[in-house]
C-alpha cells in the first residue's frame, strides 16, 4: 500500500551546540565511520538508503540523562577486529564482545554523550 511505512530513513543522535566537534570526531574518527555530508554542525553517515546524523541542537545540554533509552546498532561483518580496533583507541566497552541466544553477536559502549550504541554481528 502506498501509505505503508517501509524502513527506516535514518537516526538523529542531537547534542548540544558546544560538544558536536567532539561527538563528530567520535563516530568519524574514533569509530571510523565515513561521513556522506560533514559540515558545521552536522555530520551524516549512510549505508544504503540508511543515514545516522549527529547534528547540533540549541534545546540540547549536557550527556544523556537515559543513555538506555535509544540505542544504535552498528553492523559489523566481524565483532572482533572491530571490538579490538575501538578498545586500542580508547573506547571503554560497558560489554565486551558476546554471543545472543539468537546466534549475533553483541558489544556495547557509549559515545561521548553518554548514548549506548551496540556493534552487532547478525551471524
Amino acid at each position: 500500500m502506498s501509505d505503508d511505512i517501509t524502513g527506516i530513513a535514518g537516526v538523529i543522535i542531537w547534542t548540544e551546540p558546544g560538544r558536536h566537534t567532539e561527538m563528530a570526531a567520535f563516530y568519524r574518527d574514533t569509530v571510523g565511520l565515513t561521513p556522506r555530508s560533514d559540515r558545521e554542525g552536522f555530520i551524516n553517515f549512510e549505508w544504503g538508503s540508511v543515514r545516522l546524523t549527529v547534528a547540533r541542537h540549541s534545546s540540547v545540554t549536557g550527556s544523556s540523562k537515559d543513555p538506555l533509552r535509544t540505542m544504535v546498532n552498528l553492523e559489523v561483518a566481524d565483532i572482533h577486529p572491530v571490538h579490538d580496533r575501538l578498545v586500542a583507541a580508547g573506547v571503554p566497552f560497558t560489554r565486551p564482545p558476546e554471543q545472543e541466544p539468537w546466534g549475533g553477536w553483541i558489544a556495547t559502549f557509549n559515545d561521548p554523550d553518554g548514548n549506548t550504541v551496540q556493534l552487532m554481528q547478525l551471524s
